[in-house]
């Protein structure tokens, strides 16, 4: 006389997985909405600190510049000028190099949603 609970029935089953994976998606989605949002921060953060840095770093040398060949105005002028010249084009040249390099490198940008889908994945073998 005992009554066993009643089963749900295929589409009731199929709805719940269904929805379920929807879910899923919708929370990697958000995310990597997170992440790409995050990502744009960080990186308006640099430049902004890039922009200021470069825009002092450049006054600064265009005084040191000014200030050494004033200085070596009446013996040296054109030797510093020539030898500052080829300091800074030199070291802007590696510069450009090292920041060419760090650009091809590839970033890990969505990389927590890559894991987490790993994970998803690997839970969802076991469960087989």
């Amino acid at each position: 006389m005992g009554t066993s609970p009643k089963s749900p029935g295929l589409f009731a089953s199929t709805r719940k997985l269904l929805d379920t994976a929807l879910e899923c998606v919708q929370v990697r989605l958000a995310l990597i909405s997170n992440e790409v949002e995050q990502e744009k921060l960080r990186l308006f953060d640099g430049l902004l600190w890039a922009g200021s840095a470069l825009l002092l770093l450049s006054l600064g040398t265009v005084l040191l510049v000014a200030f050494l060949v004033v200085l070596f105005w009446d013996s040296h002028r054109l030797q510093a000028l020539g030898v500052l010249t080829v300091l800074f084009l030199g070291s802007g040249g590696g510069l450009l190099c090292i920041a060419r390099a760090r650009l091809r490198k590839p970033g890990g940008m969505f990389s927590a949603s890559a894991d987490e889908l790993g994970r998803d994945r690997a839970a969802l073998r076991e469960e087989e």
